[in-house]
């Protein structure tokens, strides 16, 4: 007998509950609709129907990828970012809503947001960070750099998908070493969770997400030594740069730029409270090899 979607719903459901995935339900209606394919409302309203059988093949498939623990962004291929929807791939992480609180403070930074001109997005993976920047700064270009060059090529899709490849680009590269210029934002969500850690976070983290997108080294802090050092001569004067930090990292992060002679210029919490974004201004009159102008 060919299974009704309510059917098919409540089996996807049962099966992703007892591989411990906490929104079950939700999850199984979202594999669904992109099996068959259909709207959230459409499943809920045609409950009764029947489900062809190449749609519930496609479904059983994808419940038994979700139900090992891979993430459902991937099994779909789809994430959404502050307004934007985006492609994401395994060349990639996957844009959390974390890292939305960086956006908040790159814009609550630039109250003008006519004058923003150049944005820069250092391991720019989808494109999350930069695109959000740019679809709020109607006169601005951004550049993003990924040291995967899957990922460069996956972020300028998505600048396309969004109606914004007119006004970015993407580059393979090593923390933007062969940039020139300046830029009046300045964006980075680079690899923070040391690396002992890495076994033990959630499965769909540990076995599915990219390594080199994860790894920061023994303290997790490896990729703000490279990073830091190199904002000032990339910054515009009066520019702010907004890192993503991990919990418990705001405080070492800051430390390391006062070593560098940078004055950290804020934070920014996200919505469970964590210091998640740090930043940091070049004031005007900076002086770009040497200590903050305090005056």
């Amino acid at each position: 007998m060919t299974p009704t979607i309510g059917a098919l719903l409540c089996q996807g459901g049962a099966a992703l509950r007892a591989a411990g995935i906490e929104d079950a339900r939700a999850e199984a209606r979202r594999l669904l609709a992109h099996a068959m394919p259909a709207t959230a409302e459409a499943l809920l309203r045609d409950r009764h129907d029947a489900v062809a059988p190449e749609a519930e093949a496609r479904f059983r498939a994808a419940l038994a990828r979700r139900a090992a623990r891979e993430p459902l962004a991937y099994i779909t291929g789809r994430a959404g970012f502050w307004t934007l929807d985006l492609e994401v791939s395994p060349a990639t992480l996957i844009p959390r809503a974390d890292s939305e609180s960086v956006v908040e403070a790159a814009l609550a930074a630039c109250p003008d947001r006519g004058a923003v001109r150049r944005v820069l997005d250092l391991g720019t993976g989808t494109g999350a960070l930069l695109l959000a920047v740019l679809a709020e700064c109607p006169g601005a270009f951004g550049v993003g750099v990924d040291r995967a060059p899957a990922a460069a090529a996956l972020a300028a899709r998505n600048a396309a998908r969004n109606g914004l490849g007119s006004r970015a680009a993407f580059l393979a590269g090593d923390w933007g070493s062969a940039l020139s210029g300046r830029f009046d934002v300045i964006l980075a969500n680079p690899p923070y969770i040391p690396d002992a850690e890495i076994p033990g976070l959630m499965p769909e983290v540990a076995r599915f997400e990219p390594a080199a997108a994860l790894a920061g080294g023994a303290d997790g802090l490896d990729a703000y030594r490279a990073v830091l050092p190199r904002l000032p001569s990339l910054l515009a004067e009066g520019g702010v740069a907004v890192l993503e930090v991990g919990i418990g990292q705001a405080d070492p992060v800051e430390s390391l730029a006062r070593a560098a002679g940078r004055a950290p210029g804020g934070r920014r919490a996200d919505l469970g409270g964590v210091a998640r974004a740090v930043l940091f201004r070049r004031p005007r009159n900076f002086p770009v090899g040497g200590t903050p102008h305090r005056g």
